[in-house]
């Protein structure tokens, strides 16, 4: 074989992977379509990633918390849930869950510059980069995998680590469930002139849905979901006219905006596997599960499922048991489908409640915040998850 393992997706989920092998005696190889130096130092893509404490301690064992400029590392303390122009907003606390903060927000392109550090740090696994999938053969003794450079390279397992719209899970025959919100999310990092005191906005407007992410300083990141039509419009806004508009469709509640970051957009579509696992084959990250982001789970699941799937491959080395056995993959399978259904479920339900602009869901969407305001053991429960502290 040219590796035990063959990992498909150089992105932060498979490079964590990767790194969560080091050490454990298995060869591992890389595929990436990128080049190398764009894995190194990835530029800004506007994405702030908010992490639990339990993925900061999965990131702390994979050495890649400390590769992160403090300075970089915003605390998310508390939350507020708005519908709508009401001032009214559900506050979810911290301190309801024990902690000073609910978890950190990270910008994802350092997240992915510390995870390929890391991995190239450990000095273990090969990286072949700028080259992508053509085809997989797989049969009891392993699994073969040809390259667009014309190579081909054998494995015994085969991870997919390739995005929600991975191309290596079709070649696989793994179908997977797919929602699309019809919905695009500009996100961007703006200036502003009130304090946010470190706590997040999730606001469901009418025709609109806005969060503020709060970065340190007078700076958030600022995301704004509308069908596609009307995002164009507002991409093709001039700085200054941009600047006008965030701060109208912010209601002037952080005083005047501005722009200070180059704009993103991403189409909101979530995705469920079928499998997560099959004969010589699993799948992590976003492969597995793809997240809307309202409840800002997606990347801190695709932690979850690297070590979930490292922890049993690397038990497996220990007492000499396939890496590819079925049972284990099975095993795998069940547990990160088990941690995630209920949540992609109910991510999906919120989505689609508090985006319904009728009449009768815009009470249900007031009637529902009010009564879980009011619903104290109902707050220390959406605190402890949303902390998923350890």
């Amino acid at each position: 074989m040219d590796a035990d393992i063959a990992i498909v997706g150089a992105g932060p989920a498979g490079l964590s992977f990767a790194r969560a092998l080091a050490g454990s005696g298995l060869s591992v190889t890389l595929i990436e379509q990128q080049p190398r130096a764009a894995l190194a130092d990835p530029a800004f893509d506007g994405r702030e990633i908010a992490l639990t404490h339990a993925s900061r301690r999965i990131m702390e064992t994979l050495d890649l918390w400390s590769r992160i400029d403090a300075a970089d590392i915003s605390p998310l303390r508390d939350a507020r849930v708005m519908d709508g122009p009401s001032l009214f907003a559900m506050q979810i606390k911290a301190a309801a869950a024990g902690h000073d903060a609910l978890g950190y927000l990270v910008p994802n392109h350092l997240i992915r510059k510390a995870a390929f550090s890391s991995l190239m740090d450990a000095g273990e696994a090969r990286l072949i980069a700028e080259t992508r999938v053509t085809g997989i053969e797989r049969d009891a003794q392993g699994v073969r995998i040809a390259l667009s450079s014309g190579e081909t390279i054998s494995a015994r397992l085969i991870v997919c680590a390739d995005s929600r719209w991975s191309e290596t899970r079709r070649m696989l025959g793994i179908g997977a469930a797919t929602r699309d919100f019809g919905r695009s999310m500009m996100v961007c990092r703006m200036e502003h002139e009130v304090d946010h005191e470190h706590v997040a906005w999730e606001w469901f407007g009418y025709g609109q849905t806005l969060a503020m992410l709060p970065l340190n300083g007078l700076r958030a990141s600022a995301v704004l979901t509308l069908p596609q039509g009307q995002m164009q419009a507002v991409m093709a806004l001039a700085p200054d006219d941009f600047n006008t508009e965030m701060t109208r469709r912010f209601d002037g509640r952080l005083g005047a905006m501005k722009l200070a970051s180059t704009r993103h957009v991403y189409p909101l579509v979530g995705v469920f596997a079928d499998r997560f696992a099959g004969p010589r084959c699993a799948l992590v990250g976003d492969a597995a599960v793809g997240m809307h982001p309202v409840t800002a789970h997606g990347f801190n699941f695709g932690l979850q499922s690297q070590e979930r799937l490292a922890g049993r491959l690397i038990q497996a080395v220990r007492i000499g048991r396939d890496i590819a056995d079925p049972g284990l993959l099975a095993d795998y399978d069940r547990a990160h489908r088990t941690a995630t259904f209920p949540l992609y479920q109910a991510t999906n339900l919120i989505a689609s409640l508090y985006t319904d602009e009728r009449p009768p869901a815009r009470l249900l969407r007031k009637a529902a915040l009010h009564f879980a305001n009011r619903m104290v053991p109902v707050k220390k429960a959406i605190a402890a998850h949303l902390t998923q502290a350890v």
